[in-house]
């Protein structure tokens, strides 16, 4: 054999290794093929059409959109009212204006309705009036006289259409049967469901992480012991603007965008970039003046930035773990703070684990935006995608990462103080499920008292820019994709710090 193969020239050799070569459409070149964005769409269309049902085919659409939305924070440190000129001379929107126009508008409904029901109050009181008048005239009449007097006969029909209103005009909702599709509630995946749904989609029963073997439930298996724990929660009153903080975007479906901001007299750059539902966090944590704040996962900045554009709080502390976290959100304060030496003493950032932090009492508001799967940063992004085989095991960690560091977050915020959680994830369990299997913790572990904020009221005026998706979802509220304003997903829950 060996002599052989040394009478074959080299030519040959080759023919016979390329004859052998599988073919494009074999498993193993598919499977090659296979890139870190398409094991997460395979990943999200398994487990978030069990979800999210018939409405998943539309946010998936949006989720694919190469562009997404962006709402623009104007930077009070650079030449405030020539940006907005030029914002709004280029058909941008103040999202303040529409929020006040469409409170005013709502309230303007509560009084017609008020007015509604005192008309038909009066309506009804004018009828018994007028009955017993037609009783007290009929009783003059002889028994057999047929018919009443035809002028109270006539009041009475005038009474009645007293009643006739105008419909009042009711706000519609940017995606109009998104919420009332025919969701087979049997499979939406609650918190008190467990956390199973989240397990990876592999034909093993165990998973090879970098140093050991990683039986999937073991990750999950304390969360599954939630379900029962009821949180206390209360119908939040106002969603509160800050004066200083200016935002706009463009009208649904525009195909206007943002030109890449410049840097003004000042010299620094003149507004903020960011997906529209970044917001919702911030305006959720009701910054108020002299508030002192931490970030606790900061980077790249932007959160962090918006909360000093208030130019409210009294301090500012934005964390992060790394250096190279760290270096991103210091990059971003320096492009958009001029003298930024001047904020030294309200300013802080800080490289460190969100769940090791221990300065207690410090903070009255803490907004923990927590490392998540980006749903829509993996479906776009190859490098360092957390769908990599290789970052198996930190994904299935996510949920006990997050739960630690909101943990954290609500044993060192002051009595009275708020947490708000957030991700841009639309997996349950990293969103509602986290928020219970926290709570459960420390009620259990400090007798720590918290109440979840229902927000569903005040962001009412809001549901003509964004999507509200109304999933089983039991604490939060969660930003959905849509085609015409495509931000998000952006999951955020307000919490409060009783005792």
């Amino acid at each position: 054999m060996a002599f052989l193969i040394k009478q074959l020239k080299v030519e040959e050799l080759l023919k016979v290794f390329v004859r052998y070569k599988h073919g494009s459409n074999h498993w193993s070149v598919i499977r090659k093929k296979k890139t870190h964005r398409d094991r997460a769409l395979a990943y999200f269309d398994d487990f978030y059409n069990k979800v999210y049902g018939k409405a998943w085919n539309d946010i998936r659409t949006a989720l694919l959109q190469e562009e997404n939305k962006y709402i623009a924070v104007v930077n009070n440190f650079s030449d405030v009212e020539r940006i907005q000129t030029i914002l709004e001379n280029s058909g941008a929107i103040n999202i303040k204006l529409i929020y006040d126009a469409f409170v005013e508008n709502m309230q303007d409904q509560k009084f017609q309705k008020k007015s509604k029901k005192t008309t038909n109050l009066n309506v009804r009181m004018q009828n018994i009036i007028s009955e017993r008048k037609i009783s007290e005239v009929q009783s003059v009449y002889p028994n057999d006289y047929e018919s009443s007097p035809n002028s109270l006969i006539s009041i009475e029909k005038n009474d009645r259409n007293i009643n006739i209103n105008k419909p009042s005009v009711h706000l519609k909702s940017i995606v109009k049967d998104s919420n009332n599709m025919n969701i087979d509630s049997n499979r939406i995946i609650l918190p008190s469901d467990g956390l199973a749904g989240l397990y990876e989609f592999v034909p093993v029963t165990k998973l090879k992480g970098v140093e050991d073997w990683i039986l999937e439930s073991e990750h999950y298996e304390y969360y599954r012991k939630a379900g029962d724990f009821k949180i206390p929660v209360e119908k939040e009153e106002i969603l509160s603007f800050p004066k200083y903080l200016k935002l706009y975007t463009y009208e649904e479906f525009s195909e206007e965008n943002f030109p890449a901001p410049r840097k003004g007299s000042t010299g620094v750059l003149d507004y903020y970039l960011f997906d529209g539902g970044s917001i919702l966090p911030i305006l959720a944590l009701d910054i108020q003046l002299g508030d002192f704040v931490l970030d606790m996962c900061a980077a790249p900045g932007g959160k962090t930035l918006t909360i000093l554009q208030t130019l409210m709080p009294n301090l500012v502390v934005a964390n992060d773990l790394s250096q190279s976290r760290v270096n991103r959100i210091k990059k971003v304060l320096n492009q958009y703070i001029a003298n930024i030496g001047q904020l030294d003493n309200k300013l802080f950032i800080t490289e460190e684990d969100a769940r090791k932090i221990n300065n207690k009492d410090v903070y009255n508001k803490i907004l923990v935006d927590v490392p998540c799967t980006t749903d829509r940063h993996v479906l776009h992004e190859n490098d360092n995608n957390i769908f990599k085989p290789t970052r198996i095991k930190e994904r299935l960690r996510l949920p006990e990462i997050q739960a630690n560091i909101l943990f954290n977050a609500l044993k060192l915020v002051t009595v009275g103080g708020t947490v708000v959680y957030s991700t841009c994830s639309l997996s349950p369990i990293q969103n509602d499920g986290v928020i219970q299997m926290t709570l459960k913790r420390i009620w259990e572990e400090s007798n720590t008292v918290v109440v979840v904020k229902d927000m569903s009221d005040v962001l009412n005026p809001l549901q003509t820019l964004f999507n509200f998706g109304n999933f089983g979802l039991k604490h939060g509220h969660i930003v959905i994709p849509t085609v015409g304003y495509n931000w998000g997903p952006m999951y955020f829950c307000k919490m409060v710090k009783l005792k």
